[in-house]
């Protein structure tokens, strides 16, 4: 019927466009209202609630971060962990440490690089060539920071420093020409020498640095007496052996076997009444007479940028490998003092940090 059809009532047909009121609604019961206005808000608490749980998923995750090296010093740990606090993390809480370090024998590196791999560490922090390179043959698969290696290129840890591949990344110390520079510094404080004894490690790396300490070493008119060591107790040896040889200073190359016997060799220098220069500022600190290169202590700090990014998702293939950009002069005035030296007043104004 024509009823059926068009709603059977004027207010339908309103509908239609041919009236002017909307039809009534059908009333609904308070009992009613209450359960649709529950179920609202019961569906509302659940789309809010599936997201923040998602959200806060990963941030429940605590993080395993390894460091290797062939000694660790305490002030290179504090400068580590000061670096994470600043990158936000908060150290035993949601990222745990775990060291391990050779205490100067470098055997030990391979079997400390695979009981990190054990402990499934989310990424290796390796100082120096023997722990990165025991980290490297431990795993391939575990993201890796060089802090730092002498020469990344050479020594095949990476294939380029802008685009490192594979699991490696972090910081490379090659650094050529502080080897002339170096003996520049000598040369101001000693500028009637002419003999220097450099003791190096049995290595590539210090063997192609000799080659240029004797360069450099040349053009200022001294006569270089090399002489290789292996760990700690050759290194004192050595600075013995040199003393007898009549050298007038001594040129230490850095070698991490030797790193925790500095102190020794200091005093042996001193004994030998050898002004002895270091590569690593923290030689001068243990007693050498002074030092040049980068520190150790802000290669320590700056590898928090690379674990950092990894641990939020970076790629090592992708992060550049990083040169060290600055450089300290550390001149030990008590060490001067005890060989009867005056530093002149110009390089004590060159230098960043004095030790009296």
């Amino acid at each position: 019927s024509g009823e059926d059809q068009g709603g059977g009532s004027p207010g339908a047909r309103g509908l239609g466009g041919h009236g002017l009121r909307r039809p009534p609604r059908p009333a609904i019961s308070r009992a009613a209202v209450v359960r649709r206005t529950v179920t609202r808000l019961v569906v509302a608490a659940l789309v809010v609630a599936v997201p923040l749980t998602a959200g806060a998923q990963p941030s429940g995750k605590v993080y395993r971060v390894g460091r290797l090296g062939a000694s660790i010093e305490v002030a290179s740990l504090d400068a580590f962990r000061q670096g994470l606090q600043d990158f936000g993390w908060a150290v035993d809480q949601n990222l745990l440490i775990e060291s391990r370090s050779a205490e100067g024998q470098v055997n030990r590196l391979p079997a400390l690089a695979l009981e990190l791999v054990r402990l499934k560490v989310d990424v290796i922090v390796a100082a120096g060539d023997g722990a990165i390179e025991a980290a490297r043959r431990a795993t391939s698969s575990i993201p890796l920071v060089m802090a730092v290696a002498t020469d990344a290129i050479e020594r095949g840890f990476v294939t380029s420093l802008a685009r490192p591949g594979g699991n490696v990344t972090g910081m490379t110390a090659f650094t050529p020409e502080l080897a002339g520079k170096r003996i520049e510094l000598l040369r101001e404080i000693l500028p009637k020498a002419r003999r220097i004894g450099v003791v190096s490690a049995p290595t590539a790396f210090h063997r192609s640095e000799l080659g240029r300490i004797q360069a450099g070493a040349r053009v200022l008119g001294f006569e270089v007496r090399p002489i290789e060591a292996k760990d700690g107790a050759t290194f004192v040896r050595a600075i013995d052996a040199l003393a007898s040889a009549g050298v007038d200073a001594l040129y230490v190359q850095p070698s991490a076997p030797t790193d925790p016997s500095r102190g020794q060799m200091a005093e042996a220098a001193l004994k030998a009444r050898l002004p002895a220069m270091g590569a690593i500022p923290n030689y001068a600190e243990s007693g050498f007479l002074l030092s040049y290169g980068a520190s150790s202590i802000a290669w320590a700090h700056r590898s928090v940028y690379f674990v950092d990014r990894i641990l939020r998702g970076a790629r090592p293939a992708d992060l550049p490998v990083e040169q060290p950009t600055k450089f300290e002069l550390v001149i030990n005035l008590k060490t001067a003092k005890a060989l009867g030296l005056t530093i002149p007043q110009l390089l004590l104004l060159r230098a960043d940090r004095v030790i009296e």
